[in-house]
C-alpha cells in the first residue's frame, strides 16, 4: 500500500496540479497513463519548505473528445493508484454515472495487469 497522498491543487491552461505528501527527500516515481498508454511532460518539484512535490500533469489532447476520459496517477514502486484526473466533454451529463464506471473500468484494467504479473512472478 502507497503512503503517498495527493492532494489537487488547480486545473488551468491544460495543466492539472496537485500537492503529493509522505514520500519524503527522494522524488517519487509516479507514473500517469491515459487508456494504459504514458502520459509525457509529466513533471514532479520539491517545494523544500514545505517538504511536499508539486505535481503537473499536462493534458494530452487525445484526453480531450466527446464524453469522460480518465487519466490514472500511479505510484511505480507498489503499482499503487494514487489518484486519477476525470474530464468531461461534450454534452453535460449532469449526475451521470458514466464516470465513475469510466473510473471503474481503468482500475479492473491495473487490477488485472497486477494479477497477471504476480501469476508470472509465482510460477
Amino acid at each position: 500500500m502507497s503512503t503517498l497522498q495527493l492532494t489537487k491543487t488547480k486545473m488551468m491552461q491544460g495543466v492539472w496540479q496537485g500537492v503529493l505528501t509522505g514520500a519524503g527527500s527522494e522524488p517519487p516515481q509516479i507514473e500517469v497513463t491515459h487508456h494504459d498508454k504514458p502520459v509525457s511532460g509529466v513533471s514532479l518539484e520539491e517545494n523544500k519548505k514545505t517538504g511536499f512535490w508539486v505535481l503537473s500533469v499536462p493534458i494530452p489532447p487525445d484526453a480531450i473528445a466527446d464524453g469522460i476520459q480518465t487519466l490514472l496517477i500511479l505510484n511505480k514502486t507498489d503499482a499503487a493508484q494514487i489518484g486519477h484526473i476525470t474530464l468531461l466533454a461534450g454534452e453535460a451529463l449532469g449526475d451521470d454515472i458514466r464516470a465513475e464506471i469510466d473510473l471503474l473500468r481503468a482500475e479492473l484494467d491495473l487490477l488485472k495487469r497486477a494479477f497477471r504479473r504476480h501469476c508470472l512472478e509465482t510460477q
